[in-house]
């Protein structure tokens, strides 16, 4: 039940956000009509039923509600800085690619809204508000940031992760790769196409002069992204390249989208509106269905992850959040991953093993014993007694973080090569082994900065409270 009742939740969000956008540029019948169209756009529903993107989902809910504050800010309303900040701070808690093109995307509002109204006040105003967010999450952003160096991040744009093999009907010899491409750019045209003719059709209308510049230049931006053609912008925008799939653009498009639907419709003669309302949630409807059914449905996936979380397996990792000189095919325990080297054994590793040296292999635990303490997502404790000098094996990896104590003095584990497993040569004795992942630098100045932020936002409103009520601020 939970991915259904996410999805329902995120996308409720998603038309409250897009209504409160429109309703101060349409009419209450028209501002809910975007705020369905934004809701369950063609791209919202490839999330759903083609990629469970559900982090991207969630940020699609906000990305209205950070642009309407934008606009705002771009009119001369100061006080919707607050808002800026928390909802775009929301979009970088939620997903870190929508981020990125949340934060291009805000770039290009701003810039906008400055030659509309032909002062820099715009981008003082909204960059203020966009490093205030940044701040209130900065307890993920900067550990994000800089742990980056610990694992092989690269990894996540290769191949077919990488813009240059994702732009609009890529032609490529990998056939499911393709089919997915293709049918992705088949969704962008339409999108493409709609949104393109309902500006059309809104190009003599005078109201929301100032949302229709932004969100066509948007529009422009993201279908130009999106085209071969924009490669090397690409390759030198900072961080783009690691949005992966350049369609992600379509996130934004869809805003346009269901706004300049929602004003063509509004524009219409009476006597065609009901008509052409009916037509677009049609098409909608339709394009949901032959979505859901030509959607890959795997029943027992809910049966699988039970299993594993039941036989204590674990997850199947990700090449880019392995340590450095890591390769996660070296692991023990998956039968059935045909990447599994043959000399690697498909039974999972017990939590603690020994390295045998001759044969540069782990084995169960021989001459000595291992008592689990306590075996946490952060902390580890054991108890081992061992006869012989043995290397102890525990089931980790070499994150700098990890902290291991062996009778409460501080040691530096070995790393086994090929894995970065962590290794623990120990002599005969009995010994009490405490293992922790730690609280690095960043992670503490992150949460500081957060906290900061957060107590300063939060009399920043307190004060203001005060000064509207015209109660003395000393009381």
């Amino acid at each position: 039940m939970a991915p259904g009742a996410f999805i329902w939740l995120a996308l409720v969000l998603a038309a409250l956000s897009m209504w409160r956008l429109a309703r101060e540029h349409l009419s209450e019948p028209y501002a809910i009509a975007a705020a369905i169209i934004y809701a369950i756009n063609p791209y919202q529903l490839v999330i759903v039923y083609y990629r469970s993107a559900f982090g991207e989902l969630l940020a699609a809910a906000f990305l209205p509600l950070t642009v309407w504050s934008a606009v705002r800010l771009i009119d001369g309303e100061s006080g919707a800085i607050l808002m800026f900040s928390l909802s775009f701070a929301a979009v970088w808690l939620s997903n870190a690619p929508a981020a990125v093109i949340t934060t291009y995307a805000l770039v290009i509002v701003l810039v906008v809204g400055a030659a509309q109204k032909h002062t820099i006040r715009p981008l003082l105003m909204g960059g203020t508000a966009m490093a205030g967010a940044v701040s209130l999450a900065a307890f993920y952003i900067l550990p994000a940031a800089w742990e980056q160096k610990w694992v092989q991040i690269k990894q996540a744009v290769l191949e077919n992760l990488q813009p240059s093999s994702n732009f609009l009907f890529t032609r490529t010899t990998d056939l499911d790769f393709a089919a997915f491409n293709w049918k992705i750019s088949w969704v962008a045209t339409g999108i493409i196409a709609a949104t393109l003719l309902a500006i059309l059709m809104t190009l003599r209308k005078r109201t929301g002069s100032t949302l229709r510049w932004i969100l066509a230049a948007l529009a422009a931006i993201s279908v130009f992204l999106m085209l071969r053609p924009s490669l090397p912008l690409w390759r030198s925008v900072p961080k783009l390249w690691f949005i992966q799939f350049p369609w992600r653009w379509l996130g934004v498009l869809g805003l346009a989208l269901a706004f300049f639907v929602a004003f063509a419709l509004q524009g219409l003669p009476q006597k065609f509106r009901i008509v052409a309302a009916v037509g677009v949630f049609a098409i909608l409807a339709t394009d949901g269905v032959v979505l859901a059914r030509k959607a890959y449905w795997d029943s027992s996936d809910i049966a699988d992850i039970a299993a594993l979380i039941q036989t204590d397996h674990g997850y199947e990792g990700t090449d880019e959040y392995t340590p450095l000189g890591c390769d996660r095919y070296q692991f023990p325990g998956d039968p059935d991953d045909s990447e599994r080297p043959d000399d690697v054994s498909p039974n999972p590793a017990p939590r603690v093993a020994m390295l045998d040296s001759t044969q540069n292999d782990l084995v169960s635990m021989v001459g000595a014993a291992a008592r689990m303490e306590l075996w946490s997502s952060e902390r580890k404790n054991l108890t081992v007694h061992t006869n012989r000098m043995i290397t102890l094996a525990p089931r980790l990896v070499g994150y700098p973080a990890w902290e291991v104590q062996i009778n409460r003095r501080s040691v530096n584990p070995e790393l086994r090569s090929g894995t970065q497993q962590i290794l623990l040569p120990i002599p005969p004795g009995s010994y009490h082994i405490e293992i922790r992942f730690r609280r690095t630098w960043d992670r503490k100045l992150g949460g500081a900065i957060s906290i900061f932020t957060a107590a300063l936002m939060s009399s920043f409103l307190w004060v203001k409270r005060m000064w509207q009520t015209g109660a003395p601020v000393s009381d």
